[in-house]
């Protein structure tokens, strides 16, 4: 069965497939590599059925490997770096792999961790490791393994953040209405070239024979990139395009670094207009889309900022919620009935590239319901569609909460309160029955602003030097430490 590298390969051997800081890989190479990887694996005895942790960090070997895993109709297992200890376990007990393929210091996780300890076949990626097997190009190679389209290929795991990590597990015919309803959204087309910042993007763009260039930078932490590093890097290599979190690009415009792309898209986290204005008035050429989705469907939808109206800018202004754009072509979406309103209420979706269910049924009954003998999935974000079928987001279903006038969506405001141009970041939260407006200023205090403010008087405003949130993306309020820090705050003292 030939894979679409293959195709690539046979195609357009010296074209580039992937680029990382000090070397780069033809499809030709890449897929050679691929072949002789899927060799190693089964000449130590793992079959179809195993499936095989990969810890490495972003890079052309980490490609290699998993293309390698599925080559040899095996499943991959991936999951996020920068978790920490606990989650790696709770992952590890979902699912129990039999190969491990690791760089020399995540080997080192075997010294505390049983669970990895006690996998059956280890792989090294350099050096030497002490009861492991070099992973190292060979002669010796294998044709891709023939599976069917429900064959397991990928296993991720949800953030685990409100509790213990849930396991995605995508099929062979999941990652093609994936690619397809990816290739709707990020408009891949063979040959550009593309920063890459997000590992699955990466194996869309080598379906779509594009480059891939992996951004010189940690990518645990996308608010800390190294600005200067990536517009060099952009620049040599006349990159294009680029997907990213919000917290990337916020960061590579505040250091007056983004480099000239033509297109980027940005999602995974809330992206609110004040940044993509800012980002347009400093480039106004650049095409800039929004892609909203989750681990369990992505994407749900996108859309275009130059597509939108004075008027849709007004309404979010207003407090009426983030614009996201149309449901790609793939995807169905359900706006559930809801206590407090008719017309908003929590999104849920359904498609070939939405997740009919977590491994072993873990997690199902929170998310999963049947509707006309579909398998819908709860997405937890609550929204509504307009007239024009656009979807607008209102926040997430557990953070909405009722004052006297009726339901409050923090969302909403959120996103109307971040066009102040004082407001750094703000959080709506109902604190011990308490409705607040945290915000966070760049200059100045709230009494400033408060007659700019006036729509949201039904809540208490309080300033604090900063609003907490998510350690990877710095894109999400962290509720939990933004909690400890209110029940400290001299104001809310009873």
């Amino acid at each position: 069965m030939k894979t679409e590298i293959q195709d690539h390969a046979e195609e357009h051997p010296d074209r580039i497939a992937l680029i990382e800081s000090g070397g780069e890989i033809s499809y030709k190479d890449l897929y050679d590599e691929v072949c002789s990887g899927g060799a190693l694996l089964r000449s130590n005895g793992l079959q179809n059925k195993n499936c095989i942790l990969i810890l490495e960090p972003i890079s052309i070997k980490l490609y290699i490997h998993l293309l390698s895993v599925f080559h040899a109709g095996m499943t991959a297992m991936i999951v996020d770096p920068s978790v920490g200890k606990k989650v790696l376990s709770n992952c590890l007990n979902i699912c129990k792999p039999d190969g491990y393929i690791a760089s020399p210091k995540a080997h080192i996780l075997r010294l505390t961790n049983p669970s990895i300890r006690n996998i059956k076949k280890h792989f090294h990626t350099r050096g030497f490791v002490p009861f492991s097997k070099r992973w190292q190009s060979n002669r010796s190679k294998i044709e891709p393994e023939t599976v069917n389209s429900t064959h397991p290929a990928l296993i991720t795991f949800t953030s685990g953040s409100t509790g213990i990590p849930k396991a995605a597990c995508r099929t062979h015919g999941f990652l093609l209405a994936q690619h397809k309803a990816l290739a709707e959204a990020l408009d891949f087309r063979s040959g550009e070239i593309d920063l890459i910042t997000l590992p699955i993007f990466a194996i869309a763009n080598l379906a779509s024979g594009m480059t891939s260039v992996i951004a010189d930078t940690d990518l645990r932490f996308p608010a800390l990139a190294h600005s200067q590093t990536i517009h060099r890097q952009c620049s040599t290599h006349q990159v294009t395009r680029s997907a990213a979190s919000p917290a990337f690009f916020q960061k590579l415009h505040t250091d007056e670094e983004l480099p000239a792309f033509k297109t980027i898209y940005t999602g995974g986290a809330p992206v609110f207009p004040n940044l993509i204005d800012a980002i347009q008035k400093a480039q106004p050429e650049l095409e800039i889309v929004t892609v909203y989705g989750s681990t369990e469907a992505e994407p749900i939808s996108h859309v275009s900022w130059k597509d939108l109206s004075e008027a849709d800018h007004q309404a979010m202004r207003n407090g009426t919620g983030l614009l996201v754009g149309k449901p790609v072509t793939t995807t169905e979406v359900m706006i559930c009935e809801s206590l407090f309103d008719d017309t908003i209420g929590e999104i849920a979706v359904t498609g070939d590239h939405v997740l009919k269910g977590y491994l072993n049924g873990k997690g199902d009954e929170e998310t999963k319901f049947t509707h006309d003998g579909k398998t819908w999935h709860r997405t937890g974000d609550i929204g509504y569609l307009d007239d024009e079928q656009r979807l607008w987001l209102m926040g997430r279903v557990s953070a909405v909460f009722e004052v006297e006038n009726g339901p409050v969506y923090p969302f909403g405001i959120e996103c109307a309160v971040m066009h102040h141009p004082q407001v750094e970041r703000c959080a709506v939260i109902s604190y011990q029955g308490t409705p607040l407006l945290c915000l966070e200023l760049s200059q100045g205090n709230v009494s400033d602003i408060v007659a700019d403010l006036i729509d949201y008087h039904f809540l208490k405003f309080i300033q604090l030097d900063h609003i907490p949130m998510d350690k990877r993306h710095n894109a999400k309020v962290h509720y939990p430490e933004l909690n400890q820090i209110l029940s400290i705050h001299p104001s809310l003292q009873k």
